[in-house]
């Protein structure tokens, strides 16, 4: 009875979900995670050997999904991924916005071209796949969308400016196509997660920095790529989630901030 309950309340049977950059470490874990959910799931991404490994592993597990190349940078590509998920699966309930890069540059030295580099990969990609996918929704009975945050969007961090704002931005944006698609049963979330090992995140720490940052999170330790799944569900799933919009939901371990 217990199970038959929180199925209905989080359950994702029946349901498909495009989670783009489910290549990464991030996006792999809530690609994961939705798929033991019940949910179909389209892994897409650059990388091909990585997706298909992602693919696989999710169907030892139990459960199904297939892979789709994709630039999230690119509207037509974009575009192609609906049209390909539309042929393969027939409906596109739920989009996990989860591509994105990083910078250490210091400030002053920040270069237009990597400036642009971020902002594209972080914000341009959420615009662009909300646009696309949101407005297929609108049209096709509703669906949920959830957009990637970080903990640096309301926090000051330093050496990572263009990735802070970037992130900044993807939360008002969140709020503002929330409010778009309210009445046409799209709703719109962003998850915001704080330290955890992705990549990204592993090319630019050095050790001294990770002790720092442990130093400003009470719980002292990175999250678990795993960790991030209860909410994602949650603001993904029909039932639990169908009154929640615009809403975001920090995962970092109560992380207070930093400006060393």
């Amino acid at each position: 009875m217990k199970h038959d309950y929180l199925d209905a309340l989080f359950g994702l049977s029946g349901q498909t979900a495009i989670v783009v950059g489910g290549t990464g470490v991030l996006g792999g874990a809530l690609a994961d995670g939705l798929a033991a959910a019940g949910a179909f799931v389209v892994v897409a991404g650059r990388n091909a050997e990585r997706g298909e490994a992602r693919v696989s592993a999710i169907r030892e597990a139990g459960g199904d999904g297939c892979f789709l190349a994709v630039d999230a940078v690119e509207r037509k590509s974009i575009e192609n991924l609906l049209s390909k998920t539309l042929d393969t699966r027939d409906r596109a309930d739920i989009l996990v916005n989860c591509a994105g890069v990083n910078s250490s540059i210091p400030y002053e030295e920040i270069p237009d071209d990597d400036w642009d580099r971020v902002l594209n990969t972080n914000l341009k990609s959420t615009h662009i796949g909300c646009q696309i996918f949101g407005s297929h929704m609108a049209t096709a009975g509703g669906g949920a969308i959830l957009n990637i945050g970080s903990v640096s969007a309301d926090k000051p961090l330093s050496k990572v400016f263009a990735y802070s704002a970037s992130k900044a931005a993807v939360v008002n944006y969140t709020q503002n196509v929330a409010r778009e698609f309210a009445t046409k049963d799209v709703r719109v979330n962003v998850l915001c997660p704080g330290f955890f090992p992705a990549e990204q995140n592993r090319k630019i720490l050095s050790p001294e920095r990770i002790s720092q940052i442990m130093g400003q999170t009470p719980m002292d330790r990175f999250g678990n790529p795993d960790e991030l799944i209860g909410a994602a569900i949650l603001l993904c799933s029909r039932n639990a989630g169908s009154f929640i919009t615009g809403t975001s939901i920090y995962v970092d371990g109560g992380f207070t901030g930093m400006r060393i």
